[in-house]
């Protein structure tokens, strides 16, 4: 490894700005040392730090040195997506050999006929691809002796790839779907999307008798064409600016050629030397294997926005069995035994199909029995709970279900131990074994389906996975409920609970940290960012680096000794906020505790105040100072319920137009956010736990003053929080259970809301955080919280001094 004067100059020459800021630089020198090192680097660095830039030039002269093959980026923001396009583009202009980059995008975004909306509407589009591909990779199927050479042009194609299909006969399907193509009418129009026409009818076609056979399926003319390029992709690098190609370049660049775009961009991730797409490729199991390839230990992967992380890794690695899946399950293999006992020819021909697989008709029966039985324990239990919440009166009066989601906890969420389905079933007969066994039996029930013809999409097979998951994952981390989801439907035929709720059973992960040192392990090193992660040494901890190093925090720029070096070393950064101090004032507003025993319920209380407590009042005196801030105003409340109070009040006290967020679409949502940005002089109060708060560049004269009421504390009572307390409890201590789950995951929230105010060098703004809980010296204060830089810059003072305080920031502008 070279020195530091050498590595000075290698990222030097890959930076893509001018002179870059001294905490920039410091930030890509320590993602070198700890990629060099096998490590890890968890850097704290609020809006203006440069974080993107620093982490694509660290990464960058990491790939160029060799020290790594390729960088992996994945943020779970759509605009951090694309910054990270822009700028890998601004570093590549200055370079003579510019780094091959590649954006994902989901399947849904690339499928053709699904975009155009071809596939029957009962079918996913992910599913119905998914069945086409098997088709498509049946016909082309090739016993190795047929000329393996490329009868289509590919830019790139995979590398040590054996050749197990024939890509003439997938030349010949990608011709016989063309108009007019193998004897078929010709039609007028193609299939059309994206911008570009694609070479193939609207219709999907069906395969050619010469290649299908007497009973010709259906197959993808994008698939194989895909394999008459030898896998290839017709779109190469050099299509997108500065060699940075995305959806914008390789969905109708590969629809014009005939070619899958899904596939052409799998094939660019092969190739590329920098990868940029979001959490689910990394994190998720079901959406990882498109970039499988390439985990290894040649890989140097950037986690941006990491304060979302284990909240988005939980919620990808829990398991929902919806009621009406279950119902399906059961209905699949239901339709299979029917056609058994039509005849003892129809037996033999499924027990056949079935015994390829090593699966017993009398196991798909089992299977149905208990699909059925959970339906009927399923729908008891529901109703049990209902009676118990708001007594038996619903049965008649569905009108007096609660009008909200619904938790039924299938255990003490303070004890791990086993579950009431898990008991009820091994009670009824089903032990570890058939639940083990179900999603064996299921994938040998789709396959009969299939070959006998049967017509449904089946999904027997997926629900019998998460049944096997449900048996083996342990207690303490994974809880088990019932969900019941708002969702009212007019339909007569819908009787009792299910015309107001949908129903599933969900298997939720209550401590994502052992499977992100696992994810983090496959790959070389890395690098995770964000403007919000402090307390460092906890991050560290509950994303699972801490697992990986040796216990203890690395701080030195020094390689280690080898033989003192049993870990992997884990490096932590922290800057403060670049911008020039004078532009902006930080308040720390030391009320009463803004908590539901103090403040008491809004719904009680007249929106004017002449029954308000003391509490409340005082609160209503610092929202009016915060909201007559020149300019636009956001005012975060800890949920909606407070927000909808606070809009009410600062409504009929306030001049400016008040506009309130409550809980719904994002359509809705965009809606209000452009009301908001329209003009100057609003005032936006929505819950610091909702969309507006995070993610939302509120950049030039959009927002002049910020300000979050109380700490943003989720739900305490629920069943499920609490399970996630338990849960850390036991792994990092009792005495840090309530901290790490839910104090500092919320403080998070809180400075990501402050943090929208100041987001360029001449913005001028207000930030707030009201509540004595923020005050350093407070009982259960969260002080300590706050970055080093927000300590030291954050003035306490007291309620009645901010409205004079505010005017004097704003005289003095």
């Amino acid at each position: 490894m070279g020195t530091r004067d050498e590595t000075d100059a290698a990222w030097q020459e890959v930076f893509g700005f001018g002179q870059p800021y001294d905490d920039q630089a410091d930030a890509i020198e320590a993602a070198i040392t700890a990629g060099r090192r096998r490590g890890f680097l968890a850097m704290e660095g609020p809006c203006g730090t440069g974080k993107t830039m620093a982490a694509l030039t660290a990464g960058a002269t990491l790939v160029r040195e060799d020290d790594y093959e390729r960088l992996l980026v994945v943020t779970p923001v759509k605009q951090q997506r694309r910054q990270f396009v822009a700028d890998l583009r601004q570093l590549n202009a200055g370079l003579s050999e510019p780094l091959a980059g590649v954006a994902l995008v989901g399947k849904r975004d690339l499928c053709p006929y699904g975009r155009e909306d071809v596939f029957p509407p009962d079918a996913s589009v992910h599913d119905r691809c998914e069945d086409l591909r098997e088709h498509t990779a049946d016909l082309v199927e090739s016993d190795g002796s047929s000329d393996d050479r490329p009868v289509a042009d590919a830019v790139i194609r995979p590398r040590n790839d054996d050749v197990w299909w024939d890509p003439q006969t997938g030349s010949d399907l990608a011709k016989a779907a063309r108009p007019g193509g193998s004897g078929q009418q010709a039609v007028a129009g193609t299939l059309s999307t994206g911008g570009a026409e694609s070479p193939y009818r609207r219709t999907q076609p069906t395969a050619p008798d010469e290649i299908g056979g007497e009973d010709p399926p259906l197959y993808c003319p994008f698939e194989a064409d895909w394999y008459a390029r030898n896998r290839g992709s017709p779109v190469g690098f050099s299509a997108g600016e500065e060699h940075v190609v995305t959806a914008a370049e390789y969905l109708p660049g590969a629809v014009e050629r005939g070619t899958c775009p899904h596939r052409a961009m799998q094939t660019l991730v092969g190739a590329a030397d920098v990868v940029i797409g979001n959490y689910n490729h990394l994190f998720d199991p079901a959406s990882r294997g498109l970039i499988e390839g390439i985990l290894d230990e040649r890989t140097f992967v950037i986690v941006d926005e990491a304060h979302r992380l284990e909240e988005r890794v939980r919620d990808l690695l829990s398991d929902r069995l919806g009621r009406q899946t279950i119902v399906q399950a059961r209905n699949d293999c239901h339709q299979l035994l029917s056609l058994a006992r039509q005849s003892e020819d129809h037996k033999r021909e499924v027990r056949a199909h079935l015994g390829s697989q090593d699966v017993p008709l009398e196991a798909v029966e089992r299977a149905r029995d208990f699909y059925d039985d959970l339906l009927g324990w399923l729908d008891d239990r529901i109703a049990e709970h209902l009676d118990s919440e708001v007594g038996r009166n619903w049965r008649a009066d569905e009108g007096a279900l609660p009008a909200h989601d619904l938790e039924i906890p299938l255990r003490d969420p303070d004890e791990p131990e086993p579950d009431e389905l898990t008991r009820w079933a091994e009670q009824a007969g089903y032990d570890g074994g058939l639940f083990r066994q179900l999603d064996t039996i299921g994938l040998a029930v789709e396959d009969a389906s299939e070959e006998l013809g049967i017509g449904r999409t089946p999904v027997v097979a997926a629900a019998g996975a998460i049944a096997r998951r449900w048996w083996e994952r342990d207690h303490a981390t994974a809880f088990r409920e019932i969900e019941l989801d708002h969702s009212p439907r007019d339909d007569q035929r819908i009787e009792g609970w299910r015309s107001t709720y949908t129903a599933g059973l969900t298997l939720f992960d209550c401590l994502p940290a052992e499977s992100l040192a696992s994810t983090f392990d496959d790959v070389g090193g890395g690098m995770l960012m964000s403007a919000t992660l402090a307390p460092l040494d906890v991050f560290t901890r509950v994303a699972g680096l801490d697992a990986l190093a040796d216990g203890n925090e690395d701080t030195s720029e020094q390689p280690p000794d080898p033989a003192q070096d049993d870990g992997r070393p884990v490096l932590t950064r922290s800057y403060g906020l670049s911008f020039p101090p004078a532009n902006r004032a930080s308040w720390i507003v030391d009320a009463t505790p803004f908590t539901a025993r103090n403040r008491g319920d809004p719904a009680t209380m007249e929106p004017l105040g002449n029954e308000w407590n003391s509490t409340r009042d005082e609160y209503a005196h610092v929202l009016r100072a915060i909201a007559r801030n020149p300019g636009n105003v956001l005012i975060a409340m800890p949920n909606y319920r407070e927000a909808t109070w606070a809009g009410a009040y600062l409504d009929d006290t306030v001049e400016k137009p008040v506009l309130v967020d409550e809980s719904s679409s994002n359509e809705a949502t965009e809606d209000l956010k452009g009301e908001f940005f329209a003009s100057e002089g609003k005032v936006l109060v929505t819950s610091t736990r909702g969309t507006l708060t995070e993610g939302v560049d509120y950049d030039g004269a959009k927002l002049r003053a910020a300000a979050v009421v109380g700490v943003p504390l989720v739900n305490i009572g629920s069943p499920r929080v609490r399970a996630v307390q338990r849960a850390y409890g036991d792994v990092f201590g009792e005495d840090h259970a309530f901290e790490y789950a839910l104090t500092i995951p919320a403080v998070r929230r809180a400075r990501q809301a402050i943090g929208r105010v100041i987001r360029g060098a001449e913005e001028v703004g207000v930030r707030a955080l009201v509540g004595a809980r923020y005050t350093p010296d407070a009982r259960h204060s969260v002080y300590g919280y706050l970055s080093p830089a927000e300590r030291e810059e954050f003035v306490t003072m007291s309620p009645e001094f901010l409205p004079d305080q505010i005017d004097r920031f704003w005289a003095e502008r």
